[in-house]
C-alpha cells in the first residue's frame, strides 16, 4: 500500500488504542467512526495516547542495521559506521541521499501521521462531555505534539503541506499544495501559545507533555525563526525571554550532577529530562542499539551489535582532554567495557557512544543486565534550555552575566574552566555557545538543524566554524552543497499528489 499524505491523514484513526471495553459496546467495532468513537473521556485519553505512540516513529527501523533516528545524525559528520551494510544509511553519510532514501520516506510518513492523529483529537475532543480541565490538558498536549511534528517538517523540507483538520477523499485539500514556511511557523507558534494556557502541569513524571516542555519547544522555535531561512532576528529576544522563564522558576528541573544520570532509566522524566519519547520493555525497548560496537560483547547478549553509528574520530578528538564528557564511561563515550556487560574489563579499540547506553539493561561491573531496556529517548533536556538562553541573550545585545552563568553551568559539569564576562565579545561568546551545543547535544538529533539555521558547521580539526556550503564532512570527505539546506520530498509523494513540487537540486 502506498502511504501518501492524503491516505495517512484520511486513515489516521488508530484502532489499536481502543480498550477492551470498547468491544462490549452494542455498535459493531468494525464500523467505528470518529462520530461514534469520540463520546467519552476514555475515548479522549485513548486518542491522545495514539498520538504519543505515533511519535515513537523516530525509533522505528529503517532497513538492515539502521533506524529512523540515524537520519539526523549521519549527515552532520559527527558519526560514521563500521558496517556500511545499509545503502540508504550509507547515502546519508556520503551526502548522496535522494528522494527514494528510506529514512526520508519514513520521517515524512511518521511526521504526518502524528499530525493526522493530533488533528483528529483537536477536531473531536472539544465536543465530548467530560471534565473541562482534563479536556483542556488533552487539547494542549495535542497542540504541542502537532507543533512538534510540524517543526520537524518545516525544517526538513521547507514549504510543506499545512493540514489542520482530519482528511477524507472528499476533502477540499485531499491533494494538498505546499504552504510557505512562514505560515507553517505561524501555526506552530499559535499551537504552542495555546498549549501554554491549557492548564498543563509544570513537569510530568509520567512522560506526558508539561508546561515546561511547551515553553522549551517555543523557545527553540523562536531561536530557529531568528536564524536562516526566516531571519526574523527579533525572535532572539523572544527565545531568550521564554528560556529565562524556565531558568528563573525551574521547579524540579535541574542539570544532573553526573552524565551517568542522563542515561539512567530510574530517572526517566525527572531532573534534567523535560520531554522524552517513552519506552518500556512491555511495549518496546529503547531503540538506540545501533550505537553498540560491531560484534563486541558489551551487553548481556554477548558478541553482538551493528556499529552502524559510531563517533567520527575527529569529532571525538575535538573534545578537550579534560572534558568529562570525553572520559571513558563517565561522559558521552566509552573505550572499554565489561565482558558480556558485567565481566572482565576489556578494551574496545576505539571510542563508542555511551550517551544512550543503559547500564541497568545491559549490565555493569559485577552486575548482570536485566535485558529490559526501559530508557527513554531525550527530546528536550534542561541543558538545552541553558544553551538556548545563552545564545539568544548574546544575540540581543552581546554577552551578559546571566548568559555567561548559563554557559558556565554547562561547562562546570564538564569540569572545564570558563573566562569571566570581560574575556568575551559578542562573536567569541557566540562561538563558545555554538561549540558547547556541538559537544553537549551531540547524538541527540539536534546538530543538523543547528547547521541549517546558522549556515555554519563546527570544524572538528581546528575548532572553528566553517560556512555550511563547502564544509567537508570528514566521515565521507564530501562537501555540503546549497541543496542540502533541505531534504527532498519522497518521490512517491510527488507521484501520488499532483500539487506537490520537489525541492531544488533533487
Amino acid at each position: 500500500m502506498r502511504y501518501t499524505i492524503s491516505k495517512v491523514l484520511g486513515l489516521a484513526l488508530v484502532l489499536g488504542v481502543f480498550g477492551c471495553s470498547d468491544f462490549l459496546d452494542e455498535q459493531d467495532p468494525s464500523n467505528l467512526q470518529p462520530e461514534s468513537f469520540y463520546t467519552t473521556a476514555t475515548h479522549a485519553e485513548s486518542a491522545i495516547a495514539a498520538v504519543y505512540a505515533d511519535a515513537r516513529f523516530v525509533g522505528d527501523g529503517a532497513g538492515i542495521f539502521s533506524s529512523n533516528w540515524q537520519f539526523l545524525l549521519a549527515p552532520t559528520g559527527t558519526t560514521t559506521t563500521e558496517t556500511a551494510q545499509n545503502s540508504d544509511l550509507n547515502n546519508l553519510y556520503s551526502l548522496s541521499f535522494d528522494d527514494n532514501t528510506l529514512h526520508i520516506r519514513n520521517w515524512w510518513r511518521g511526521v504526518y501521521k502524528v499530525i493526522a492523529n493530533a488533528n483528529l483529537v483537536l477536531e473531536n475532543v472539544p465536543g465530548i462531555d467530560m471534565d473541562e480541565g482534563q479536556k483542556n490538558q488533552i487539547l494542549g498536549e495535542a497542540k504541542f505534539l502537532r507543533a512538534w511534528a510540524y517543526f520537524y517538517a518545516v525544517r526538513l523540507w521547507g514549504d510543506v503541506p499545512l493540514i489542520t483538520t482530519p482528511q477524507s477523499a472528499t476533502s477540499e485539500d485531499f491533494f494538498p499544495s505546499r504552504a510557505p514556511q512562514s505560515e507553517v511557523y505561524s501555526l506552530i507558534v499559535n499551537d504552542l501559545l495555546e498549549a501554554e494556557n491549557a492548564g498543563l502541569p509544570w513537569t510530568d513524571e509520567s512522560g506526558r507533555v508539561s508546561q515546561s516542555a511547551v515553553k522549551t519547544l517555543l523557545a527553540k522555535v523562536y531561536l530557529t525563526m531568528a536564524g536562516f531561512p526566516l531571519n526574523e532576528t527579533a525572535r532572539y529576544a523572544d527565545a531568550a525571554s521564554k528560556a529565562k522563564e524556565i531558568i528563573d522558576n525551574p521547579g524540579p528541573l535541574r542539570l544532573f550532577d553526573t552524565y551517568g544520570e542522563v542515561h539512567d532509566e530510574t530517572l526517566n522524566n525527572m531532573g534534567e529530562h523535560i520531554f522524552s519519547l517513552q519506552y518500556n520493555n512491555l511495549i518496546g525497548d529503547n531503540p538506540m542499539g545501533n550505537m553498540f560496537p560491531n560484534f563486541q560483547p558489551v551487553t548481556y547478549r554477548g558478541p553482538s551489535g551493528t556499529g552502524s553509528t559510531i563517533p567520527q574520530i575527529d569529532f571525538y578528538n575535538s573534545f578537550d582532554d579534560g572534558d568529562l564528557r570525553k572520559q571513558n564511561r563517565d561522559g558521552w563515550f566509552y573505550t572499554s567495557y565489561y565482558t558480556n556487560g558485567s565481566g572482565e574489563l576489556f578494551e574496545l579499540g576505539k571510542p563508542y557512544i555511551f550517551k544512550h547506553f543503559n547500564v541497568i539493561a545491559n549490565g555493569t561491573e559485577g552486575v548482570e543486565g536485566t535485558a529490559k531496556d526501559n530508557l527513554n529517548v531525550p527530546i528536550f533536556r534542561y541543558a538545552e534550555v541553558l544553551l538556548i538562553y545563552a545564545e539568544a541573550a548574546n544575540e540581543v545585545g552581546g554577552p551578559t552575566q546571566d548568559a555567561l552563568d548559563a554557559l558556565t553551568a554547562i561547562r562546570d559539569r564538564a569540569q572545564l574552566t570558563t573566562g569571566d564576562l570581560g574575556s568575551f565579545n559578542q562573536q567569541t561568546f557566540r562561538e563558545a555557545v555554538w561549540t558547547e551545543r556541538w559537544h553537549e547535544l551531540c547524538f541527540e538529533m539536534k546538530l543538523w538543524f543547528d547547521m541549517v539555521r546558522l549556515r555554519k558547521v563546527y570544524n572538528s580539526t581546528n575548532g572553528q566554524f566553517d560556512d555550511f556550503i563547502g564544509h567537508v564532512n570528514l566521515n565521507s570527505d564530501q562537501a555540503l552543497q546549497e541543496k542540502h539546506y533541505l531534504f527532498p520530498l519522497p518521490e512517491q509523494e510527488i507521484i501520488n499528489s499532483p500539487n506537490l513540487t520537489q525541492n531544488q537540486g533533487y
